[in-house]
């Protein structure tokens, strides 16, 4: 037995789990109409794959779930499981049972599950059609398909009769080959484009090469040239760093010394200075400036009145005239001598700082002023009255001043002598002094002498710093062109022309203008560098390298895609061939035993299958011309005593019992593991039954039947008979009987 199992769950009319055991080679399974015994078959469509709702009585896949009633509520999923034994290894997989699980939820997800493992559906497409279970059907004949075979076009009834001859497998292996051709030739279309589009760079990556391959050859030069002058400028700028820094110490700590020396004997030289006698002669200078500074004030103020009263003096002498016409305008160039005039006097006021000398330019500031005016009007001023009175006033001032400027001057006299006594005494305490300001001058001079030699020391470490900088921005550069080649220079051993290592007391010791020969030789290199264009050199050869290697290695893949196509095809072919050349010898067998059923179905006639050519019109050609599709299969009968040969003219029983004789001729050739029939039998007279049990009991030493039936007949010929019941909840539930234990319990 090779079904062992199924189990129902929420499947249709199934709301609760039902289990059906098939220990017999027939199993008859039996009911009222409307029972659910339909769901049984179509539950075995359902959990081996079947993907059309509408082949098992649906619209969509919540369908297939219960769907509730008024007694039980409805379900949210179906699952339905079905178990084979496999001991004898009929499907490809190394356990002794085989547990195929399908669930389908409300919102349309389904799961599948082999021996509980989730897996997809072309797994289980592929373990069936190895078992010559295909996803045709031809093994399962649900309700009212007896006659598929007969109403399928000859492109169905070709797929229905290989998946019977056990071809299917061969069929999806083929079709997988020519995915995987179709998939080779995309891939050989992908990689002929890749190599068009990298031909291109590819040509001009070789141009660049063999210019970079030459300047290869200059970076080598430049590498060995940027090695020795690196490493001897590396040396030179070190050992003369460290002579300079240590033949500087000794005289900065000399200096460091003397400046405290010098600023010790500076106290000293402060502290003599700030005695008393020194505050003395101070008080005496500041009185002496003093009085001269009263008796030049005074000077300022009598010269000031002076000149007033020479004024007034020239102005009595000089009277005012008076003009005999009066103008209208006042001309701009007496009007610039007013204010010129003006300026002078207010300057001479400043001059003399004094208050009285302010007080008389104000009052001929003002004078002048009416003086002007009048004239202008053409009236006679006279002034002479106010003059006198003025002059009499200034020239008592001026004898006041006098007599201030001679006691200001005999005052000056006084304080020069108090202060020629005092600086006299102090220049008998200056010889004291003399002696500590030798000792300064000399601590001075010796400052000054180390400051130089430091001074000289710090020029040379000066230049040898613009020389360490050099070095650097060379080591940049050498970094930027040679990369990590740069290093090497730390490890170079510098040679002489005979191959000798020089010392390091040579390179020190060079003259620099052969470095600088050096540096110069290492310019014209990098020009060269540059002029070649090889920023990136090493990165270029790789660019191309790797270039060229897909290259070549595209051009390997194309070789390979290219041989792989030429054996998918023939693998094709040979399939193929292999296709037709057993599908030739099964049509044959098929038809020899269709006609063996046909003849005892009907009594005698005759009946057999036939290839034909199915052709379709393509529109792109001509209307008359035709294009060859591919081979179907064709159905061929004549009854006995009639002159009916075509499939139309046959009446509903004996279509009927030529899809029987169809479908048992198929299942006779290659036996499929089991064979399901929803009431195939209905439309037969109690004759045709018992030839119908005949032909079940035959096919059943070959295959595992499952009958659904309402013919007594039938029922007779199973092992084990199944009950399917509908109670007023709409819920299906089943009863079984096995008729060897129903038997021995009767005797």
């Amino acid at each position: 037995m090779y079904l062992k199992e199924l189990s129902i769950n929420g499947f249709k009319s199934f709301a609760k789990k039902s289990e059906l055991e098939f220990s017999a080679p027939i199993t008859a399974i039996v009911g009222p109409n409307g029972s659910g015994k339909s769901n049984i078959a179509e539950s075995f469509r359902f959990v081996l794959g079947e993907q059309s709702v509408k082949s098992m009585r649906g619209k969509r896949g919540e369908d297939l779930i219960w769907g509730g009633s008024d007694k039980v509520s409805r379900g949210n999923r179906a699952v339905v499981q079905v178990v084979f034994d496999n001991k004898s290894r009929t499907f490809a997989l190394d356990f002794d049972e085989v547990k195929i699980e399908r669930i389908v939820h409300r919102d349309g997800q389904n799961e599948y599950k082999l021996n509980d493992s989730n897996v997809r559906l072309k797994d289980v497409h592929e373990l069936l059609a190895n078992a010559n279970i295909g996803s045709t059907g031809h093994h399962i004949i649900s309700q009212g398909e007896a006659d598929r075979v007969l109403a399928a076009g000859p492109k169905e009834r070709r797929e229905m009769i290989e998946d019977a001859l056990g071809l299917k497998v061969y069929q999806i292996k083929k079709n997988e080959t020519e995915r995987k051709l179709d998939k080779t030739r995309e891939n050989i279309t992908q990689v002929e484009l890749l190599r068009r589009e990298v031909a291109p760079h590819l040509k001009y990556l070789k141009k660049q090469v063999e210019k970079a391959e030459r300047s290869l050859e200059v970076q080598g030069i430049l590498k060995e040239k940027y090695a020795e002058y690196l490493k001897r400028e590396d040396t030179y700028v070190a050992f003369h760093h460290d002579r300079l820094t240590k033949s500087r110490l000794e005289p900065s700590d000399k200096l460091e010394e003397i400046q405290k020396r010098l600023l010790e004997v500076k106290e000293k030289l402060k502290d003599s200075e700030s005695a008393p006698e020194s505050d003395e002669l101070t008080k005496a200078d500041e009185s002496f400036v003093s009085a001269s500074r009263s008796r030049q004030e005074a000077e300022r103020e009598q010269s000031s009145l002076e000149g007033q009263v020479s004024f007034l003096e020239r102005r009595l002498a000089n009277p005012p005239k008076a003009e005999v016409e009066q103008t209208a305008f006042i001309p701009r160039v007496q009007v610039e001598e007013l204010v010129s005039d003006i300026e002078s006097k207010v300057e001479q006021a400043l001059s003399e700082g004094s208050a009285s000398a302010f007080k008389h330019a104000l009052t001929d500031l003002v004078d002048r002023l009416r003086t002007f005016l009048k004239h202008e009007k053409g009236e006679v001023v006279d002034t002479s009255a106010a003059d006198k009175e003025e002059l009499e006033a200034l020239q008592k001032s001026l004898k006041a001043t006098e007599k201030v400027v001679a006691e200001a001057l005999e005052k000056e006299n006084k304080a020069r002598e108090v202060f020629e006594a005092i600086q006299a005494a102090r220049s008998e305490d200056t010889e004291k002094n003399r002696e500590a300001e030798r000792d300064m001058f000399a601590l001075m001079n010796e400052r000054r002498e180390l400051e130089g030699k430091i001074s000289t020391i710090d020029r040379e470490l000066e230049a040898l710093n613009r020389d360490r900088n050099d070095f650097k921005q060379q080591l940049q550069e050498a970094v930027t062109l040679l990369g990590r080649a740069a290093s090497d220079y730390f490890s170079y051993e510098v040679k002489d022309e005979s191959g000798q290592v020089v010392s390091e007391e040579v390179i020190v010791g060079e003259d620099r203008s052969t470095q600088r020969t050096r540096q110069f030789e290492l310019e014209k290199l990098k020009i060269r560098l540059e002029e070649l264009g090889v920023g990136a050199t090493e990165d270029l050869l790789k660019e191309y390298n790797d270039a060229k290697e897909r290259d070549e290695f595209l051009a390997r893949e194309l070789a390979d895609l290219e041989s792989s196509v030429e054996n998918l095809k023939e693998l094709i072919v040979d399939m193929q061939a292999k296709l037709h050349e057993q599908f030739s010898s099964g049509l044959d067998k098929i038809t020899k035993e269709f006609h063996t059923f046909f003849t005892l179905m009907f009594g005698g006639g005759s009946a057999s299958l036939e290839k034909v050519k199915i052709k379709q019109r393509d529109d792109e050609e001509e209307e008359d011309e035709e294009k060859v599709i591919q081979e179907g299969v064709e159905l061929n009968i004549a009854l006995p005593n009639k002159r009916v040969k075509g499939l139309e003219m046959l009446s509903g029983g004996e279509r009927a019992l030529t899809s029987i004789a169809l479908i048992f001729a198929m299942s006779q050739v290659n036996p499929p593991p089991f064979i399901i029939l929803d009431e195939t039998d209905a439309a037969l007279d109690e004759a045709n039954s018992r030839r119908y049990g005949d032909m079940i009991e035959a096919l059943a030493k070959k295959s595992q039947l499952v009958l659904i039936t309402h013919n007594r007949e039938t029922m007779s010929r199973a092992g084990v008979l199944y009950g399917i019941t509908m109670g007023s909840d709409g819920v299906s539930k089943t009863l079984s009987v096995k008729f060897e234990e129903a038997a021995a319990v009767a005797k």
